[in-house]
């Protein structure tokens, strides 16, 4: 490996030249093993890329969440916007149908109605009074609670069984044409 000296002749070079190009090639060497050492060392490469890996899955991981958080209170707002409207439109609804039934039924039909209930609640009063009179206490106890809630939904009860009765006569009218 003779390699010209820089002086252009052909002389052998000098020892202080030759310890510059032993020196020279010794740095490359190292630079060279060492970036060929950090390439063969798979298992460190492997454990850096994972970690880089699971540094953005988790970040991926947290934008995600913040999104589907932000997404789901959004949904829910919404739905209890829609759900107002509709609960809404439905008490109108209900108010302009009960309105309508009473208006549309006859006075004998309303009296009919107003009498059947008024024996329905007698029965019932009767059934109730021979019923607490043979009914166990706990058993007692659980149908005063569900007496105290009819009695506080007690509009509500009656405007489905008026609407409940209508829709009967309606059916039954229809029936007969």
């Amino acid at each position: 490996m003779s390699t010209p000296s820089k002086g252009g002749d052909d002389a052998a070079p000098t020892p202080e030249e030759l310890r510059e190009r032993v020196e020279h090639t010794r740095d490359e060497l190292g630079m060279t093993v060492e970036a060929l050492a950090a390439k063969a060392d798979v298992t460190t490469q492997a454990k850096e890329k994972a970690a880089e890996l699971r540094g953005q899955a988790t970040e991926k991981a947290a934008e995600f969440k913040e999104h589907a958080t932000m997404k789901a209170a959004e949904f829910k707002g919404q739905a209890t916007e829609k759900a107002a409207v509709v609960t809404d439109q439905l008490r109108e609804k209900a108010a302009h149908a009960a309105v309508l039934v009473k208006e549309k039924t006859p006075d004998p039909v309303r009296d009919k109605a107003a009498h059947a209930a008024a024996q329905v609640r007698d029965t019932a009063v009767r059934a109730g009074h021979l019923a607490g009179e043979k009914t166990p206490d706990p058993v007692r106890e659980k149908a005063e609670s569900a007496v105290t809630m009819a009695k506080s939904n007690r509009n509500r009860l009656i405007a489905a069984a008026t609407a409940v009765f209508v829709l009967l006569f309606l059916r039954r009218s229809r029936r007969r044409r």
